[in-house]
């Protein structure tokens, strides 16, 4: 399968709202935030960022706001105290104005997933996309039955139904990520993913040089993680 230069590669034109939800550490925050800015940098309609993770103190999408905001995007989010849970205010007006593209960045978990269960008539629609994004690397989605069971909590909170999904694989490490184990990732997806659900693409960071049995979505590495960044300077 070939790699798109589209925002999304199922993207077809016809949806103006995306949805991103998965379990911690999939990716879906990178994910999200890629795909924001390609949006803005490739139409002309305003892109607004709705960062809704509530339930960890690191590794948000919010951390980008700057980088997003000189590209054009909108960002929105709320500031909390310690981990205690709070949720961004005015998504559902920019839902439903279609004057827009709106991006949901949705925490990893069923309390994350709660926060965009009071948009669920909306997220039904057909002018939303929501992204389910599974990493087989991570222990809590390498298996069908860890799969099941996180997916189950983040559908019940959201009340959103396996039907309203688009599964994304993210067979990614991180930014060091070999074409041998993306390859493997792509082979558990297969395995664990296939044969229940259709994966709508697969992502892979820009420059890695491999094939995959789905449309391919290019990544470029933009949030930061403490063991990336080597010891402190003294």
């Amino acid at each position: 399968m070939g790699r798109t230069d589209t925002p999304l590669p199922d993207w077809d034109g016809a949806v103006d709202n995306f949805v991103f939800l998965g379990g911690a550490g999939s990716g879906k925050s990178e994910i999200a935030v890629n795909a924001a800015l390609r949006m803005a940098a490739q139409q002309e309609r305003p892109v607004r960022f709705f960062d809704l993770d509530m339930t960890k103190p690191l590794f948000r999408s919010r951390v980008l706001a700057g980088q997003l905001e000189e590209a054009g995007v909108i960002v929105r989010y709320e500031e909390q105290f310690m981990d205690a849970p709070v949720t961004v205010g005015g998504p559902e007006v920019w839902l439903r104005r279609g004057d827009c593209l709106c991006v949901l960045d949705v925490g990893g978990d069923g309390t994350g997933a709660r926060s965009v269960g009071q948009y669920a008539p909306l997220l039904r629609s057909d002018t939303t996309a929501v992204y389910y994004v599974i990493n087989p690397y991570r222990p809590w989605s390498d298996t069908t039955e860890h799969i099941d069971s996180i997916l189950s909590e983040i559908l019940s909170a959201s009340h959103l139904s396996l039907d309203n999904l688009r599964l994304v694989g993210n067979p990614n490490l991180g930014p060091e990520t070999t074409e041998a184990e993306f390859l493997e990732g792509c082979r558990m997806l297969r395995e664990t993913v296939v044969p229940y659900r259709p994966i709508a693409f697969v992502c892979a960071r820009s420059g890695l040089n491999t094939a995959a049995p789905w449309p391919v979505m290019e990544l470029t590495p933009l949030l930061s993680y403490p063991w990336n960044e080597g010891p402190p300077e003294t």
